[in-house]
């Protein structure tokens, strides 16, 4: 297992890399790295991610407790949004919140990225909700966020952003560029006239390489197989609509699907629990 030094070492570099990659500016993003039950590295408020310090990295607990930092720098506001991925998924490590161009740019027109365009997009990602707009630094965007935790590895944030987490750090960092790559593809693609979908089958067959490939993390694959038809199916089963694994989000092919209420998603975990229980 990697050392607390090193470890602040590798959030420095992930860092300056989404700092130079244009997907934080100024002072935007955080990053956190969960090195056991109690401790957790996160980076400080109201500094670039793109010229932080090992000084600068700060410990908190839990809770939020700060166990240790150098002041003036504090731990990010937006640790909340952290913290409440590690509490409902033990199996993370690591997460990261940015603002990639393109991924931002379809959070803020409220457009989630679930149509199956590519190979790759369907194997690591599946598809990315979007959870409902919440004012930083508050508990609104956890609880925004919390509905989507048990069946994905990122979230698209209103209005906001993004978020990605997974086992490492660089996982994690990986899911980020995957989200943006995927939006960047899909703009486009619709500039050349709308892309083309994968159909259902061709998704299933990827989804059931990535189970067989023995891929770590949450995605529709892994709740998917239990639903007859898959997950991309259920977009035209449910009478609620949407992606039922993914909080009601998903909506394939709809111009600008809305956030999910609380009572869809209410109605969409009955009916998936209802259906595991075949």
């Amino acid at each position: 297992m990697a050392s607390e030094y090193e470890i602040k070492k590798q959030i420095l570099d992930i860092g300056r890399r989404i700092y130079n990659r244009g997907m934080v500016a100024a002072n935007d993003g955080n990053i956190s790295v969960k090195l056991n039950d109690h401790e957790i590295l996160c980076t400080p408020t109201g500094i670039s991610k793109g010229f932080m310090t090992m000084d600068m990295i700060c410990k908190v607990d839990e809770n939020g407790k700060v166990l240790s930092s150098h002041p003036p720098y504090r731990p990010s506001s937006e640790i909340k949004m952290h913290l409440r991925v590690y509490k409902l998924r033990p199996d993370v490590k690591s997460v990261v919140h940015a603002h990639p161009v393109h991924a931002t740019a379809f959070a803020i027109a409220g457009i989630p990225l679930t149509q199956p365009i590519m190979p790759e997009a369907v194997i690591s990602l599946g598809c990315v909700p979007i959870a409902k707009y919440g004012t930083p630094s508050t508990d609104e965007i956890p609880d925004a966020v919390e509905p989507f935790l048990e069946h994905f590895d990122a979230v698209l944030l209103e209005n906001h952003g993004a978020l990605t987490f997974s086992d490492s750090l660089l996982n994690a960092y990986y899911k980020m560029e995957a989200v943006d790559f995927y939006a960047q593809l899909l703009l486009l693609s619709n500039q050349l006239g709308g892309p083309q979908e994968f159909s259902e089958e061709q998704v299933q067959r990827l989804y059931d390489i990535r189970r067989k490939l023995g891929m770590t993390g949450k995605h529709p694959a892994n709740l998917c197989q239990n639903i007859n038809g898959g997950c991309h199916a259920l977009n035209h089963k449910s009478s609620v609509g949407g992606c039922g694994s993914c909080g009601g989000s998903c909506s394939t092919g709809a111009a600008k699907p809305a956030a999910a209420s609380d009572d869809m998603v209410a109605e969409i975990t009955k009916r998936i629990l209802a259906e595991l229980n075949h």
